[in-house]
């Protein structure tokens, strides 16, 4: 109770009597101070669109909303409103920008993830079957595929003899995954496709992906991704930073599931939450980066 009546007070009166208070101390807006204090990075632009949000200027909390193409308009506006002598402060405009295209471009990114999330699998698309053999053929490079329904899609995990019912709850998004993950890391795919036949640890590969499509795509939903982002793109985050932080879980997670040895498959969720909150704290540290190497 006593600290949301604590968290009201400051977000409500005092914040905004010790950010004047400071100013006329240092001469400089809080965004300054940020942008100074700060080298580029997660640091730097969280606390940049915490400052834009907790405004009481509807002009600067319209910032975090801006589409690239309105970017320098709204720096434009930043400068004015908040009084910022860019000649004395030669690098505020610029670090400024960095910031707000990060911004927005986090938020295109999530549009972007979305819209091929919401792509059914449509066997009637040349394109989208076209990816469904692909994946076979770089996961089973010496294997032919007898047809397309059969049960050799078992052998990379899937669960019936047509893989697109099992793309329902990520569409188009789980299968690009799966194909970026073996394309661009052919052996660590093959790697972690061979243990997942493990006689006692196995689990099914191909809808384990998908699962971790949906673990990516929910940390991307709800902005913990941020920090990662952040610190890996200097610009505009792009649909192949995504697929490079999925084969990062793709890895980790056998990686994990290996080392914790569950008693039997019946336990995924289980650990599979438990990866989930692993993955959360290392997103909480200011220099995160969850990069495959």
């Amino acid at each position: 109770m006593f600290m949301h009546i604590w968290q009201y007070l400051y977000t409500s009166f005092l914040r905004f009597w010790l950010k004047w208070f400071i100013r006329q101390i240092t001469g400089k807006c809080e965004l300054q101070r940020i942008c100074d204090g700060y080298s580029q990075g997660a640091t730097r632009t969280m606390k940049t669109e915490y400052s834009l949000e907790s405004s009481k200027s509807q002009i600067l909390r319209s910032a975090v909303n801006a589409e690239e193409c309105a970017l320098d308009k709204h720096v434009k506006d930043i400068i004015k409103i908040k009084k910022v002598n860019t000649e004395k402060d030669t690098q505020f405009k610029l670090n400024l920008q960095v910031c707000l295209l990060q911004i927005s471009g986090y938020k295109k990114l999530f549009l972007d993830v979305e819209n091929l999330r919401k792509q059914t699998f449509d066997s009637e698309n040349k394109e989208h079957e076209n990816k469904l053999l692909k994946l076979w053929n770089l996961l089973m490079p010496q294997a032919k595929l007898e047809s397309r329904i059969t049960k050799q899609w078992g052998d990379i995990g899937f669960q019936g003899d047509d893989p697109k019912t099992d793309f329902r709850g990520m569409g188009m998004l789980g299968l690009t995954n799966l194909v970026f993950f073996s394309e661009h890391h052919s052996e660590a795919a093959r790697q972690v496709l061979s243990h997942s036949n493990h006689p006692k640890l196995g689990y099914s590969y191909a809808i384990v992906g998908i699962n971790l499509t949906e673990m990516a795509y929910t940390l991307l939903k709800s902005g913990a991704l941020k920090p990662h982002f952040y610190n890996l793109v200097p610009g505009n985050p792009r649909l192949e930073h995504f697929h490079k932080l999925y084969c990062y879980l793709a890895y980790e997670f056998d990686k994990f599931w290996f080392k914790e040895e569950p008693e039997s498959i019946m336990e995924f969720n289980q650990y599979r939450e438990k990866f989930h909150e692993k993955v959360k704290q290392l997103l909480l540290e200011a220099d995160v980066t969850l990069t495959l190497t």
